[in-house]
């Protein structure tokens, strides 16, 4: 019982067998042209979705990029607005004489007629005040 015995079957020479057998054969090849064409339909429908992943991912990180771009300058316009505000007050105050009397009088040594300007060595504190403003 090892061995295979071939089988001797004799086949039909009619016309039916003979339509059999090639409706056999053209089934077999539409199978495979079948099976070609979902390979490569699939092929095809994984590379598109891997491709259209890829882009997903690469736009989220662009856009988070962006975002945090987008929250460190608007840091920075919240800090040139406050500069700006800052500077037309300086504006406002330099259109009054007196302010520009003082500012003369502190920051330049000028004086007005029969006054002496003493200057005082400033402590570190004040420095430091002067320094961040």
């Amino acid at each position: 019982m090892g061995a295979i015995k071939e089988r001797n079957i004799a086949k039909l020479q009619t016309n039916y067998a003979l339509q059999q057998e090639e409706s056999q054969i053209s089934t077999a090849r539409r199978k495979r042209v079948l099976y070609r064409r979902l390979s490569v339909f699939f092929a095809l429908a994984i590379t598109t979705a891997y491709l259209m992943i890829s882009t997903l991912i690469s736009q989220n990180s662009v856009l988070a990029e962006k975002a945090e771009e987008k929250k460190q300058l608007q840091k920075e316009l919240a800090s040139y607005q406050h500069d700006e505000e800052l500077l037309k007050e300086e504006i406002i105050k330099l259109k009054d004489d007196e302010y520009i009397a003082k500012l003369a009088r502190s920051e330049y040594f000028l004086s007005e007629d029969n006054e002496i300007i003493f200057t005082l060595p400033e402590t570190e504190k004040q420095e430091k005040a002067k320094t961040t403003n």
